[in-house]
């Protein structure tokens, strides 16, 4: 029998969460054995208590509002035990029936040749069908912290690293990279942990076809959206949902090579110069009037 551990974070978001696990009780793998561990991070909206009606048996572990993804996902895993693997789950994901049984099949091919992987799940968008979240590769040697989505196939495609909505980690990867680095707090732990594994040698492979659906999250409203006030973007950037310096940092000093301090300062100073720009803009419009 293969146990296969789910891990999964949530705050506030009753039916999504409970929607993920709708669609992870449908998978229909023989021979394997499914559990959750499911971190309620200071849901106020009666989530885990929907959660254990949908999940009977479901591992709820209380959190206090502060963990976000990256401390949440390091929490559940923490709480982990008696795995073959572990499976990250965004709770807005739904995933296809049989697509756990595809990433299992997807790992046993791979092992078959010898290849040590971390299998993705790519997701497409639950109303246009277009692809939203897969494993990603570096665009440029020049540009280490830019990444582009990698297509998925019909056979296995190589990756670099991966957003964490949907990865199958085999017990034998997780006990060689280590756990998800909490101290990430929300974001860029999923490229983090997929960027150290590559550094060990572990293969990534994104699963063929799509698995499941997620939409994508919107840069409206977010440090990303142009029409937004300078300040207003800077504050976003701080906040954890944003790109907080010392997270940043974190990740540049491990991934963006001797030239990090660079690639650690480039996003604040876009958003610096752009303002400059502006400002020069409406001064040369008020000198033509």
């Amino acid at each position: 029998m293969t146990t296969v551990v789910a891990l999964m974070t949530c705050h506030n978001r009753r039916e999504k969460t409970t929607g993920c696990l709708r669609s992870l009780r449908r998978q229909n793998a023989p021979g394997v054995s499914l559990r959750v561990v499911l971190i309620d991070d200071g849901s106020t909206d009666g989530t885990a208590g929907a959660a254990q009606e949908v999940w009977p048996g479901i591992h709820v572990v209380r959190g206090d509002g502060s963990l976000f993804w990256a401390r949440g996902m390091a929490a559940a895993e923490a709480a982990a035990s008696a795995y073959d693997f572990l499976l990250w789950l965004n709770d807005d994901v739904v995933l296809d029936d049989g697509a756990l049984s595809r990433m299992l099949t997807t790992h046993r091919a791979l092992a078959e040749v010898r290849e040590e992987a971390i299998v993705v799940g790519a997701v497409r968008d639950p109303s246009s069908g277009v692809l939203t979240y897969s494993g990603v590769r570096r665009t440029s040697w020049l540009h280490p912290t830019r990444f582009a989505p990698v297509v998925p196939g019909d056979t296995p495609v190589p990756a670099d690293t991966m957003h964490g909505n949907v990865v199958l980690v085999p017990r034998c990867v997780a006990a060689r990279v280590g756990p998800i680095d909490g101290v990430f707090g929300h974001g860029m732990a999923d490229f983090d942990y997929g960027l150290r594994a590559r550094e060990l040698g572990v293969r990534i492979r994104v699963a063929p076809g799509t698995l499941g659906t997620c939409a994508r999250n919107s840069p409206n409203g977010s440090w990303r959206d142009p029409t937004l006030p300078i300040r207003q973007r800077l504050r976003l950037m701080r906040a954890p949902k944003g790109l907080p310096p010392r997270s940043w940092l974190r990740f540049t000093r491990r991934h963006a090579g001797p030239m990090w301090l660079m690639y650690w300062l480039s996003p604040y100073a876009r958003i610096l110069a752009g303002a400059v720009v502006t400002r020069i803009r409406h001064g040369a419009r008020g000198v033509v009037r």
